[in-house]
């Protein structure tokens, strides 16, 4: 089969295309023969970065800026390509931070810890760090601070020394000498105090020494009567303890003597506990006393007689 030359012009023109759409995307840095995972990031501002800017890990990079689009809400939502080799975990932070001082911009991941993945797909947690110039400016702003105190200080020290301060200053080291040899005189008389009363104090520390050495040799006897005091205190303590116990046992000898003639019959009260016909005899009285007040309440006529007219009743 013959191939026509228009056939041929075609196939060259398609593989033409297709080799200058793959340079495209290889110069873009799309990976065509390989299935890259897809996450997204929503961010409120992405000022300098740009498809293509690096996504990286600890300054390693793993993938790339693959797309950048506005939403409706105002923010833009940054497509990322990933390695298909790296897992990421679904906890991980995509921090929008600067690379360097001229503003580049590069996606820097924070990765999260757990068992849990994201998918190809997900969205992931994202933020937006300081640039590097925004960082040094407060502590630019410190030291142009300190700065300008320092030149001030040091122009209050210019305007401090003038001829003036010297003298003032002179006259204060003359002061401080002054007051040095006044210090000076003044430990002189008390030394000088301190050796006239130098015989009264050695007396004093040596009636204290003989005090301090009578109590030592006569120690044994204080312990002794110390011993003494202890022992007569224990003494009076015990005495009065045994007093107490002897008239407790003898309330006690005499409440049992009492319970056992109660026992034995003897005296009214154990007349009364062991004598059951005076029980009795008493039960019954008691019994009789009651039917007579019952007796009299009913016929009261039997046992109270009383006329108005003083006339008398059988």
């Amino acid at each position: 089969m013959k191939i026509t030359n228009e056939t041929k012009v075609g196939i060259l023109a398609a593989v033409a295309i297709a080799i200058l759409v793959i340079g495209y995307s290889f110069l873009k840095g799309n990976d065509v023969f390989s299935r890259e995972q897809e996450f997204y990031a929503a961010y409120d501002n992405v000022e300098g970065l740009a498809v293509s800017n690096p996504v990286l890990v600890n300054g390693f990079q793993i993938g790339r800026v693959s797309a950048l689009r506005l939403m409706e809400n105002g923010q833009i939502l940054a497509q990322l390509k990933i390695n298909p080799d790296y897992e990421i975990p679904l906890s991980t932070i995509a921090h929008l931070e600067s690379t360097s001082l001229l503003g580049s911009k590069a996606i820097v991941f924070e990765l999260g810890r757990g068992d849990k993945y994201a998918e190809s797909g997900d969205t992931l947690r994202a933020s937006v760090q300081k640039d590097l110039l925004q960082q040094v400016k407060p502590v630019q702003q410190k030291a142009e601070a300190m700065i300008s105190r320092l030149d001030s200080i040091l122009t209050s020290l210019n305007n401090t020394i003038s001829p003036e301060f010297q003298r003032n200053f002179n006259n204060s080291f003359a002061s401080i000498a002054h007051i040095l040899r006044t210090l000076e005189s003044t430990t002189k008389t008390i030394d000088g105090m301190v050796g006239v009363q130098g015989s009264r104090l050695t007396t004093i520390f040596g009636n204290l020494e003989s005090i301090t050495t009578n109590l030592k040799n006569n120690n044994q006897k204080i312990t002794a009567v110390m011993s003494n005091l202890e022992s007569v205190t224990d003494q009076f303590a015990r005495a009065n303890f045994e007093q107490t116990i002897r008239n407790a046992d003898k309330a006690v000898a005499d409440m049992q003597t009492a319970i056992n003639k109660v026992n034995s019959g003897q005296g009214s009260l154990g007349k009364l506990v062991n004598d059951e016909q005076l029980y009795n005899n008493l039960n019954n009285a008691a019994q009789n006393l009651d039917k007579l007040m019952i007796d009299l309440k009913a016929h009261p006529s039997r046992y109270v007689s009383f006329s108005i007219f003083g006339g008398k009743k059988d």
